[in-house]
């Protein structure tokens, strides 16, 4: 099923496959969010920022954004978005259907965890 880019929104909720991937990236199929804005960009590309369980040695860590699951993300279990693994990717790599959204909040609190990242100020 192919997925028509202008159908992905930010803060849409995906699983999206990483596979093939190298060293310490990310790994296997996994929800990401996307937090490319919807004005940009004329290529089927979208930058998404990958979810990972919730551990909690995250606690202190700029880069990991705590999600708890409801019923607007759809999200399985406690996780984390993981600003420092973003990445633009193809939407051929993303698997339907979306699987939820985030908030307004959540997007701009992995917005500035990227911003930590990339040491913008």
């Amino acid at each position: 099923m192919s997925i028509k880019p202008s159908t992905i929104k930010r803060g849409d909720i995906w699983l999206v496959n990483f596979e093939p991937t190298e060293g310490t990236e990310i790994k296997k199929k996994r929800p990401a969010v996307v937090i490319s804005s919807d004005s940009i960009g004329k290529l089927p590309i979208k930058l998404i920022a990958p979810f990972t369980g919730w551990q909690a040695s995250f606690t202190n860590s700029i880069w990991h954004v705590k999600i708890v699951p409801d019923s607007t993300n759809n999200l399985r279990k406690t996780s984390s978005v993981d600003a420092l693994q973003v990445r633009g990717v193809d939407v051929k790599r993303f698997i339907p259907p979306k699987l939820g959204v985030l908030s307004q909040d959540q997007i701009e609190e992995i917005i500035s965890a990227l911003a930590a990242v990339i040491e913008l100020e």
